[in-house]
């Protein structure tokens, strides 16, 4: 059985870890709670540039013979994969997760694909699967701008132009609640123009010079606000599953600490009984 002064070491010790995850904690909840702002504020952005390409999809403003290069259908002979992952652990299993899903995917991929990658946990596991990466984005501010994501924007423009792929997906990890983050596999290019069209009704515009030139202009808008919404979605998920990992964690320490203080006192008790037992043999073996 450990010494009194071993269990009081470890007791010390566990309360400083408790300490240092409450911390972590209590940061990341003031990250996670900005970064859910910023996912809920660029919504009604991403929200009204689908409801324009609809509205101009739906139009008939979409001429087969002059398509922009995003809808452009080729034949599949490589693909390329932006992932999406925190730079940072003690995340609980948001990296794990979004890492198998990604490799899972290229597994299943009849085609040979190449990575963009974003964030040190998706560069570190590709790199030991032996993947062919691209590209590397690492150390992302936790509230980046569009500006920030432009440069991942361009390189996945310039390889699709450029056809070095002809499928480009998105992997990343969706914020649905503070509990539930979900990692999503989503094609980004090319766009299908059927993606658009709904059911429901949408408003009529007058377009300038004509919806075909409006469409050409706002398809790579539309892929960069894809893009930055996505990186978005990832950082509050991050930071979430960081906040419930942390908040375990330092419940788990609290209790382990309680079940260390039983234990000191019960060391403490058969100390002062082995003490006892001591005194009275001793006087015992006097009077005899």
């Amino acid at each position: 059985m450990p010494s009194v002064r071993q269990i009081r070491g470890r007791i010390r010790s566990v309360k400083n870890t408790a300490r240092v995850t409450g911390a972590m904690q209590m940061v990341a909840a003031s990250k996670m709670r900005r970064a859910q702002e910023r996912v809920t504020g660029s919504r009604p952005y991403a929200e009204k540039l689908y409801e324009v390409l609809a509205g101009l999809v739906s139009s008939g403003g979409l001429d087969p013979d002059n398509l922009h290069p995003f809808m452009v259908k080729r034949p599949v002979n490589k693909v390329l994969v932006v992932q999406i992952s925190p730079d940072r652990g003690l995340a609980g299993g948001l990296p794990g997760n979004i890492n198998r899903a990604t490799g899972n995917f290229l597994l299943q991929s009849p085609s040979p694909s190449t990575l963009i990658t974003v964030g040190k946990k998706a560069r570190d596991f590709m790199t030991r699967a032996g993947r062919d990466i691209r590209a590397v984005f690492t150390d992302l501010s936790d509230r980046p701008s569009l500006v920030d994501v432009m440069p991942i924007v361009h390189i996945i423009q310039e390889m699709y132009l450029n056809q070095e792929v002809d499928e480009v997906y998105l992997a990343y990890t969706k914020y649905v609640n503070i509990l539930l983050q979900e990692p999503i596999i989503t094609q980004l290019l090319p766009i299908d123009p059927s993606e658009f069209v709904t059911d429901q009704k949408h408003l009529e515009y007058l377009y300038e010079p004509d919806p075909t030139t409006v469409l050409q202009t706002l398809l790579p808008r539309f892929l960069e606000i894809q893009v930055y919404q996505s990186i978005l979605e990832s950082i509050a998920s991050e930071q979430s599953s960081r906040m419930v990992a942390m908040r375990n964690a330092t419940e788990n320490a609290n209790e382990m600490a309680d079940g260390l203080t039983l234990e000191l006192n019960k060391a403490r008790q058969d100390a002062i009984t082995a003490e006892l037992l001591d005194l009275v043999g001793g006087v015992a073996a006097l009077e005899g």
